[in-house]
This record gives C-alpha cells, sequence and structure tokens, in this order.
C-alpha cells in the first residue's frame, strides 16, 4: 500500500507531510527510555510484514500490522511508522523520499484511531472481548488505511479513481486475514505480557 514518488499532487503531498509532522509531535512526546524498546519492536514488526508483497494487478497487497501496532503504541505509531517506512524507501525503494508524509499518514492515523476505539477492550478479563477488540482493531486499521491510500489518489485526480477503488477492494480480505491475527497476538500478550496493553498514551 506504498504509494510511490512522481503519482501524487504537490496539495496532497505537502498537507499530509503537514499532517504527519502534526502527529509525530505528541508521539515523540510520549516516548522515554523505557519505552524504546516497545517502539523498536512494532516499529520493526511493520517494517518486516509490510516487505512482503503479493501482486495484485496494478497494485500490490500486504499485511500491516498497523492496527496492532497502533493499540500498543498510541500517538508513539506515527514516530514508529515514519522510521520504518523511511528505512524501506532508502533500503528497498518501497514508497519514496517525497511520498514518506502521505504514507506515514495512511498507516499511522488509523493506528492512532484504533487505540482510541479498541484499546479499553484489550483491557478486560474475557478473552472474547480482547479477541475481539484485537480483531476489531486490525480489521478497522486496513480499513482505513486502504480508504486513505484512496482517496490520497482520488484527490490527486479523478483519472486514479478507478486505481483506487481496485486498491480499495483488494484489500477487503487483508482487513479479515490481520483483523485475525492481531485478534489473536492480542489475546496472547493479555496473557504472557498485559503492561504491553497499556498504551503509552494515557
Amino acid at each position: 500500500m506504498h504509494i510511490a514518488e512522481g503519482v501524487l499532487s504537490a496539495p496532497v503531498l505537502i498537507s499530509s507531510a503537514a499532517i504527519t509532522v502534526s502527529g509525530c509531535i505528541p508521539g515523540l512526546r510520549k516516548l522515554d527510555y523505557n519505552n524504546m524498546p516497545r517502539v523498536a519492536v512494532f516499529s520493526s514488526a511493520f517494517f518486516v510484514a509490510s516487505l512482503i508483497h503479493v501482486p495484485l494487478g496494478p497494485t500490490s497487497v500486504h499485511l500491516l500490522l498497523n492496527g496492532l501496532t497502533g493499540v500498543i503504541l498510541g500517538w508513539a505509531s506515527f514516530p514508529a511508522l515514519l522510521v520504518a517506512l523511511f528505512l524501506q524507501a532508502v533500503l528497498f525503494q518501497f514508497g519514496g523520499i517525497t511520498t514518506l508524509g502521505v504514507n506515514t499518514l495512511n498507516m499511522a492515523l488509523p493506528a492512532v484511531i484504533v487505540f482510541y476505539l479498541f484499546s479499553p477492550l484489550l483491557k478486560k478479563k474475557s478473552k472474547v472481548l480482547v479477541f475481539i477488540g484485537g480483531f476489531s482493531a486490525g480489521f478497522v486499521a486496513i480499513f482505513l488505511s486502504s480508504l486513505l491510500v484512496a482517496l490520497s489518489l482520488f484527490f490527486t485526480g479523478k483519472v486514479f479513481l478507478n486505481a483506487a477503488r481496485f486498491i480499495f477492494l483488494t484489500h477487503i480480505p487483508v482487513m479479515f486475514i490481520e483483523g485475525v491475527i492481531t485478534g489473536f497476538i492480542v489475546v496472547f500478550l493479555r496473557k504472557v505480557k498485559p503492561a504491553l496493553l497499556e498504551g503509552i498514551v494515557k
């Protein structure tokens, strides 16, 4: 779901970069020395998961784990995903430097949203409720990321309307897969390391 360079219009790139910087500010303020290992782990998980692409027509699909990152890191998802996307752009030419702002926004904003929507469920004693919270976080994060990518293309020009629609539709199966994966992971974490689900944002 990385948008390559040379596709988006300048207004979309500039506005997205500005919003990403605005999101990184509270994220960086929440970080301290004790939280850095947690941020590094989930930044690395996103880095690895989104490297495995399955080509599908003019686009490709892959896992993101931004829902899982969101419910664990909260606002710190912005700097965590920014670093991962920067390294992907530099090392593997996925995305690009000029599109770093929009790609980060499309991944990190849904992560923050699902943190506020579903992290309370992850603190419940019921495994069913914890799984539902995790599944919802994974599903909704991919849904919102796909929607933001589609909107980024649409606001660049109506010529990208079909591509935007195709990208969203091809990620519907990923929404369910990521939801299931996130659900099982948070149930496991709730059992072995419940402190991780407390989140950085208080």
